[in-house]
C-alpha cells in the first residue's frame, strides 16, 4: 500500500507540474499583457518553483564531455567496464591520457545515484584514472537476480578492484566506508594482489557510538522489527523488480528533507525571490542542486535492514563482531593499505570521530600509513562537493595518493 500511495501521488503531481509549467509559460509570453503587470512575474515565479519541486525525476547523467590535463583540454568518455545485477563499474576514459594513478570511487548506496558524486569525480579527473561504482535502482532489478546484502556489497567491491588491477586507490564516501573497510581487511588478510594501495574514507559510519547524530538516534531508538514493518515496501508490478522488498528512495529523501525542513523551505523561498528579481543564474544553481538531491533510488530490504542492525544498532565492526559469510572481519589484518580518514566538523550525518575510529581499529598498521584530516567548517555534503572540497580537501587526498603510489 505504501508504494501504491506514493505512485498515485507521483502521477498526480506529474500532471500538476505540467500544468504549472504551462501556466508559467503563458504568463511569460511577451504577447500576454498579464505578464507585464506587477503580479504577473510573481505568479509565474511561484508556478516555476512548484513545477520544479513536483516534477518526477529519473537517473541523472554525469554529463562529462572534457577535462583539463596538464593545461590541455581532453575529451572524456564514459565506459561501463563491468556489469553486475545490482551495480556496474564505470570508467571515465580521457583521450590520450595514460600512466596516472587508478582511483576507484565507491558511491553510497543510500537512496541517491552515483551522480551525487559528480563534483567528486570532476575534481579528481584531471590527475587520476577514475572509476566509480554505479549502483542500480533496486526496483529495476528482477527477482531472478536474487538478494543483495552487505556480504554481496563486499563481493562487488572486491571484484571491482580485481578488475581494475593492482595498485588501485579507493575513495569511499559516507555509507560504503563500512563494507569497503571490511573488504580491505579481508583482502589484506588474504594478501590479495589487488588490495587497495590506499583507502580514504570520508564521513563514514565506522563507529556510530562516537558523537551520535540525529540519523544515528533514529536508527537506534526503535527495534529492527519496527523498520521491517514500517519502512519496507514491495515494488509494484509496473517496474522490472516487481515483488522485490525494498527500502524506497522516496522515504529516504523524505527523512533527509524532514531533518532540515526549514533550510529546504528557505532555499525554495530564495529560489522564488531570485526568479521574481530576474536572477535566473542563482535560481538555476538551486534548481541544479535539487535536481540531483531529489533523484532517488531504492535499496534492497536485506541490505538496508542489515546495515541498520550491524552498523547502527549492534556496532559490529568496532566491537570485532562483524562477519563476512561466516568469516570474522579483522581490522588488525590491515598492514599494507594506507588509510586516510576525513571528517567534516559540521557533519550532521556522521559525527566527528566516527570515521577516525577506522585508524584506531587498524592497530597493526604503521603510523606512517595512517592520516586524519578534519575539515572544521564543512558539513556532510561539503566533504565531497563544493569549493571547500575542491580547494581544501581534495589536495589532502591527492597528496596521500601520491605518497603511497605503487608502480
Amino acid at each position: 500500500m505504501l508504494y501504491d500511495a506514493y505512485e498515485f501521488q507521483r502521477n498526480w503531481l506529474s500532471g500538476a507540474s505540467l500544468l504549472a509549467d504551462m501556466g508559467k509559460g503563458w504568463l511569460q509570453n511577451p504577447a500576454n499583457p498579464l505578464g507585464r503587470t506587477s503580479f504577473g512575474p510573481m505568479i509565474a515565479s511561484g508556478l516555476d518553483v512548484f513545477s520544479h519541486a513536483s516534477q518526477p525525476r529519473g537517473k541523472p547523467e554525469f554529463g562529462f564531455e572534457s577535462t583539463v590535463v596538464d593545461g590541455k583540454t581532453v575529451t572524456v568518455f564514459e565506459e561501463i567496464v563491468l556489469r553486475k545485477p545490482f551495480g556496474q563499474l564505470k570508467h571515465f576514459t580521457r583521450e590520450g591520457v595514460t600512466g596516472q594513478q587508478k582511483l576507484l570511487i565507491v558511491a553510497p548506496m543510500s537512496g541517491h545515484y552515483a551522480t551525487l558524486l559528480r563534483g567528486t569525480v570532476e575534481r579528481m579527473l584531471p590527475g587520476h584514472d577514475v572509476y566509480i561504482t554505479d549502483w542500480r535502482d533496486a526496483k529495476q532489478v528482477s527477482l531472478d537476480a536474487g538478494r543483495f546484502d552487505l556480504d554481496d556489497y563486499i563481493d562487488y567491491v572486491t571484484e571491482f578492484l580485481a578488475h581494475i588491477g593492482p595498485g588501485t586507490h579507493v575513495l569511499a564516501v559516507c555509507q560504503p566506508s563500512v563494507p569497503v573497510y571490511a573488504a580491505t581487511c579481508l583482502m589484506n588478510e588474504d594478501k590479495h594482489p589487488c588490495r587497495p594501495a590506499t583507502l580514504t574514507m570520508m564521513g563514514g559510519p565506522i563507529d556510530t557510538r562516537e558523537a551520535p547524530t540525529a540519523v544515528n538516534t533514529v536508527a537506534t531508538q526503535r527495534p529492527l522489527a519496527w523498520f521491517e514493518h514500517n519502512v519496507i515496501a514491495t515494488v509494484p508490478f509496473n517496474y522490472a523488480g516487481a515483488g522485490r522488498k525494498v527500502y524506497p528512495g522516496f522515504l529516504q529523501l523524505a527523512g533527509f528533507m524532514a531533518m532540515n525542513l526549514g533550510n529546504h523551505m528557505m532555499s525554495h523561498y530564495r529560489m522564488y525571490q531570485h526568479l521574481v528579481d530576474g536572477d535566473g543564474e542563482s535560481a538555476d544553481a538551486t534548481k541544479a542542486f535539487y535536481e540531483e538531491y531529489r533523484s532517488v533510488c531504492d535499496m534492497t530490504a536485506e541490505f538496508y535492514l542489515q546495515t541498520i542492525e550491524d552498523v547502527f544498532q549492534a556496532h559490529k565492526l568496532p566491537r570485532g563482531e562483524l562477519t563476512y559469510r561466516g568469516r570474522k572481519v579483522d581490522p588488525s589484518a590491515i598492514v599494507d593499505t594506507a588509510i586516510l580518514a576525513i571528517e567534516g566538523g559540521k557533519d550532521d550525518i556522521s559525527g566527528v570521530g566516527q570515521t577516525r575510529a577506522a585508524l584506531t581499529l587498524a592497530n597493526k598498521l604503521a603510523a606512517g600509513k595512517k592520516k586524519y584530516h578534519l575539515a572544521e567548517t564543512v558539513g556532510h555534503y561539503g566533504i565531497f562537493n563544493g569549493r571547500r572540497w575542491r580547494e581544501e580537501i581534495a589536495p589532502v587526498l591527492e597528496q596521500w595518493i601520491a605518497e603511497h603510489a605503487q608502480g
